[in-house]
């Protein structure tokens, strides 16, 4: 009982980090092009992943840096595609939709795997499409930013997709060190294209480390804690409070004021997934690995 109440006090800190990443991110953004801020932001969690347990290189074999690779430029492209969509929108609006993942994760597998989809499911995904007309209607277009972080959310889907049927619990630390990795290419391609820019002063920098130790390398070690002790679905249940802490702290430190209908649709969206999340006897969730952001 004593890990489990810690485990789930650990993990409100994860989202808490999460959320105010999304924040933070907004002001850095501003003043260094987005490949460059994910590509010293994934580069250093690499590092420190690798700097904390250095023996995990020897782990790593072929089969590992394949599958490793391909998750990876799955997750750069995720993390890129959700750093737009959060340049071109507000943080609150950048959490909600971010959060789809968990709606479309589900709908993956059934097309994948062509399992029966649960009642909870369909109810989860009406009441999550609601949720993203309340978010994101305007008129009868979406903007930029909607089409990118819808991007993003399938993206984090099929990473999650990938991550349950190529991880195990003795590679889940190198195959992330490998991601981690393959995502910092990815990001550098981008940044390198146009010539790299350092964070340009001491703010941007703390934003940096910040994203990358504490929202990247620490959360992921944390969950992947939390997870040997507790049931995956109780897990993911926690993790989808980062999206009420990335408007909380939006509001608080007066970055942004939510429309009412932004309100009502962000309530909508955790609704939906808990409706998709919650445990119950006969069925398990089907986010057995739930990835960082």
């Amino acid at each position: 009982m004593t890990k489990t109440y810690w485990a789930i006090i650990a993990l409100f800190g994860v989202t808490f980090a999460w959320g105010a990443s999304f924040v933070l991110m907004k002001d850095a953004i501003n003043e260094q092009p987005v490949f460059d801020f994910l590509a010293t932001r994934f580069t250093l969690a690499t590092l420190v992943m690798i700097a904390i347990r250095p023996q995990v290189l020897r782990a790593i074999d072929k089969k590992l840096l394949f599958r490793g690779s391909i998750l990876g430029v799955m997750l750069g492209l995720a993390y890129i595609t959700q750093t737009i969509g959060l340049d071109l929108t507000t943080a609150a609006i950048t959490g909600f939709l971010t959060g789809l993942y968990v709606i479309f994760t589900p709908i993956l597998f059934w097309m994948i795997y062509r399992k029966k989809v649960q009642g909870k499911v369909l109810i989860g995904s009406i009441t999550a499409f609601i949720a993203l007309l309340f978010i994101s209607f305007n008129g009868f277009s979406l903007d930029a930013a909607q089409v990118w972080l819808i991007a993003c959310a399938v993206l984090f889907a099929g990473h999650i997709v990938g991550l349950s049927v190529w991880s195990t619990a003795k590679d889940i630390y190198p195959l992330t060190v490998i991601q981690l990795g393959a995502g910092s290419i990815v990001c550098w391609m981008g940044a390198l294209a146009d010539g790299y820019q350092a964070p340009p002063n001491a703010s941007v920098w703390g934003v940096v480390v910040f994203t990358a130790v504490f929202a990247t390398a620490a959360a992921f070690l944390v969950q992947t804690w939390a997870q040997s002790i507790m049931d995956p679905s109780r897990v993911a249940i926690i993790l989808t409070t980062e999206v009420i802490f990335a408007a909380a702290i939006a509001v608080a430190v007066g970055q942004e004021v939510l429309a009412l209908r932004v309100v009502i649709g962000g309530a909508l969206m955790v609704i939906a997934m808990l409706i998709v999340e919650w445990p119950d006897k006969k069925s398990k969730s089907p986010l057995e690995q739930i990835h960082f952001t």
